[in-house]
């Protein structure tokens, strides 16, 4: 059965000529690149920002615990040396150096009367003292960057202990993310080789016995020994940094190079 009905063509309006074709392609692709290009330089612009807020806010905290703020470029570096060590890759291991600095950020929180307290805590000083680990996680928390996400991380845990009686969740063995029993020996060791308010230095040989003493209940095992198997690779690096300390605007832009 035939009918009468007539099929009209659709013309075909765009890219009927190859070369045409070619040239809108082209420019479309090149208009996609513009606008990514300026999206990734504005989220570049927002990661810097925030991380020289961040590591202004560590150092702030660093300077009110009497400490010239080198203590967390020495941690940084360290903590990146050990997760080397480790096995770990060298993205992860560099993110370590960036993100281990601004473990005790939450210090910023504390009272100058617990914070600086020559003598031991009271039990309540202590508790307000232990805050500071959630301090931190809640402001570094706040962001999809890895960087600042593994930051907060280590924010949390580096005080756990091995053996769950650590804080602020008592967290145990492998349940402690890697990142925080890390930087809890690093932390732990170098804090004991400088001048606190309610101490004078321990030398490098205590300090090397009172980590291994604490193997196993306070520190990862494993790390302790990869630790001590290394320490003269940890001492030279520390005296290094010593050696060429980093000025105030350094310290806040030492690590900036990972958003380049």
């Amino acid at each position: 059965m035939q009918t009468n009905q007539k099929i009209t063509k659709i013309p075909l309006l765009a890219f009927s000529d190859s070369d045409m074709a070619l040239k809108q392609m082209v420019k479309i692709t090149e208009d996609l690149k513009r606008t990514y290009q300026a999206r990734d330089n504005t989220l570049l612009a927002v990661n810097e920002a925030h991380h020289q807020v961040l590591m202004r806010l560590a150092i702030a905290a660093e300077y009110r615990d009497e400490d010239t703020g080198v203590h967390i470029i020495r941690l940084g570096y360290m903590a990146e040396k050990l997760s080397t060590l480790l096995g770990e890759s060298e993205e992860y291991a560099f993110m370590m150096r960036l993100a281990a600095p601004m473990h005790d950020v939450g210090k910023i929180g504390i009272p100058d009367s617990i914070l600086k307290k020559p003598g031991k805590l009271d039990v309540n000083e202590r508790e307000v003292m232990n805050t500071h680990a959630e301090i931190g996680f809640n402001i570094l928390a706040n962001s999809n960057v890895p960087l600042f996400k593994l930051a907060a991380t280590i924010a949390l845990s580096h005080h756990e202990k091995y053996d769950g009686t650590g804080y602020p969740n008592q967290l145990a063995g492998n349940d402690i993310p890697l990142a925080g029993r890390i930087v809890a020996i690093i932390d732990y060791f170098d804090a004991l080789t400088m001048d606190r308010c309610y101490r004078q230095t321990f030398s490098d040989d205590i300090a090397i016995k009172m980590v291994l003493e604490q193997s196993g209940t306070h520190f990862d095992p494993n790390l302790v020994d990869l630790f001590i198997e290394n320490i003269d690779t940890f001492i030279k690096l520390r005296q290094k940094i010593n050696e060429n300390p980093l000025t105030y605007n350094q310290l806040i832009n030492y690590s900036l190079e990972i958003f380049m």
